[in-house]
């Protein structure tokens, strides 16, 4: 779902319909009030076509909060509030800390009556299930001026990596920093879509016992807890999703499949305020017996701890950033035993353009873990360019599904062992081909960073992008420019501050 930005005039968007484009503007006025949206949403699941039983006790559910009005109101929304961050489960999680923060009551009840309650908010085309709700979550990272864009990877690219995992009934699947539950949904979405005629036990299965998250950040983990009951996901003795640092620890469960984009971001590291009030940072070295390599990189980590949830023959896909594949010191160690511990099979180069996170460089790299052995697992490793020559902007020139369908295509995920390449020499613009095990192990520091296209806007002058996306690319690499200052600026300063000390 497309949603116009703050300030501006609602019109009627181009292909939407009268309703979404309604739907849309009130979206922008309750600007994301998520308490009152999920009780609102949770009672439309009640009714045709859904008729699911209420995920919310009677007394504290929207019929009985759109019944009272004044002061009455005000101290009803207050008890649902206080009352539901007691519940287990999922529906405490998404109620656990909220707060009333309106002060007029007449205020809080034209947001009930005129605005939510006038809309059915399930009725509306999305990406992930038919709900309006992926579209709030993309709003909220587009209005959240850092963190949000981390954890909204765009759908189309969730849809195509789910689809390639090709997740079968009884695997259970995992995110260690599932932000809003994109893969979580999608995943369970592919599932119930190729399995029409599922057994009782294995719909409950699905339910209760397939999915694992962990998020970091409560409001996050928050909107996650919402989007998967919402969609029956999890239940009040099976919490799918746990809020905490997944890094800290190997939880000790093992998964078939994981699924996840780790949140941007090179260094960890932990804001500490001494008696004087002064501020410091700390670096966040990760030390595990798990992992090859102790780094304070968090996306080497997350490989790492990656490696680790998988089981035996489980597969993974993950969204990394440039650095992870040329990065030397920890960063080669980590690749070289990951060539040689797991089947590196794939990689993909994503464009630029995708991500709320400005600058980034990212890709997806799929592995499947194997058991010990002195040859190395990976025999080759196929890689498709989508980033060469290739451009996408988050509003003007989005990333769709079908941009992917070559790559889905090619990876063949009923049989990887009859991937063919489309490079040759006699056809050098393909953008899927495959390298030896021995070729990537030669390479300075193992590095995965492997392109062979020509860049035609360096090629041909004539040939150039559009100015307006030129000028966005320049942008994004000035900004991952002073990201990278801004962590050398860090390190230069808490350098400074231990010598002085």
């Amino acid at each position: 779902m497309k949603v116009e930005s703050l300030g501006k005039t609602p019109g009627k968007t181009p292909g939407k319909t009268r309703v979404e484009t309604r739907v849309e503007t009130r979206v922008e006025k309750t600007k994301l009030k998520t308490p009152l949206l999920f009780l609102k949403m949770a009672d439309e699941r009640t009714k045709p076509p859904y008729t699911q039983p209420s995920i919310v006790p009677k007394n504290h559910d929207w019929p009985s909060l759109i019944k009272k009005d004044g002061d009455e109101l005000f101290e009803h929304y207050r008890n649902i509030l206080r009352n539901l961050g007691k519940e287990k489960g999922l529906l405490g999680l998404i109620f656990m800390k909220s707060q009333n923060k309106f002060q007029d009551p007449a205020k809080l009840r034209r947001l009930i009556v005129d605005l939510i309650n006038n809309e059915n908010w399930s009725v509306m085309s999305a990406d992930v299930k038919g709900d309006a709700y992926e579209g709030l979550l993309e709003k909220n990272a587009q209005d959240t001026k850092t963190g949000a864009g981390q954890y909204f990877t765009p759908r189309p690219l969730i849809r195509a990596m789910v689809d390639v995992i090709d997740a079968q009934p009884g695997e259970t699947i995992c995110d260690p920093a599932c932000g809003t539950g994109g893969f979580i949904l999608a995943a369970h979405d592919y599932i119930v879509d190729r399995n029409k005629n599922m057994s009782k036990a294995d719909k409950k299965n699905l339910k209760n016992k397939t999915f694992k998250g962990w998020e970091l950040v409560q409001s996050t983990a928050r909107l996650c807890a919402m989007n998967l009951m919402l969609h029956g996901i999890g239940s009040d003795e099976d919490l799918p999703i746990l809020v905490s640092d997944s890094l800290a620890a190997d939880p000790g469960d093992r998964f078939n499949i994981v699924l996840t984009n780790p949140p941007f971001g090179k260094k960890s590291s932990t804001t500490i305020v001494n008696g004087k009030g002064q501020i410091s940072k700390e670096k966040d070295i990760i030390e595990r017996e798990d992992f090859w390599s102790t780094t304070s990189n968090k996306q080497l980590n997350f490989v790492q701890h990656v490696k680790t949830l998988l089981k035996q023959n489980g597969r993974a896909a993950v969204v990394v950033p440039d650095n992870v594949l040329f990065e030397g010191g920890a960063g080669e160690n980590i690749r070289r035993k990951l060539l040689h511990e797991c089947e590196v099979h794939t990689l993909l180069r994503l464009p630029t353009g995708l991500f709320y996170a400005q600058g980034v460089k990212a890709n997806v790299i799929f592995f499947d873990r194997k058991a010990a052995s002195e040859k190395p697992w990976t025999k080759k490793l196929w890689i498709y360019d989508l980033r060469t020559n290739i451009h996408f902007t988050l509003k003007t020139n989005p990333l769709k599904r079908k941009d992917l369908d070559e790559f889905v295509t090619c990876y063949n995920p009923k049989n990887r062992n009859k991937r063919k390449p489309t490079w040759t020499e006699k056809k050098p613009d393909g953008r899927w081909r495959a390298f030896e095990y021995d070729e990537l192990i030669n390479r300075d520091k193992a590095g995965l960073d492997i392109f062979w296209l020509k860049d035609e806007s360096l090629e041909d002058s004539e040939n150039l992008p559009d100015p307006g996306i030129l000028a966005q690319e320049i942008v994004e690499d000035l900004e991952a420019a002073l990201e990278q200052f801004r962590l050398i600026a860090n390190d230069l300063e808490n350098g400074y501050e231990e010598v002085a000390s």
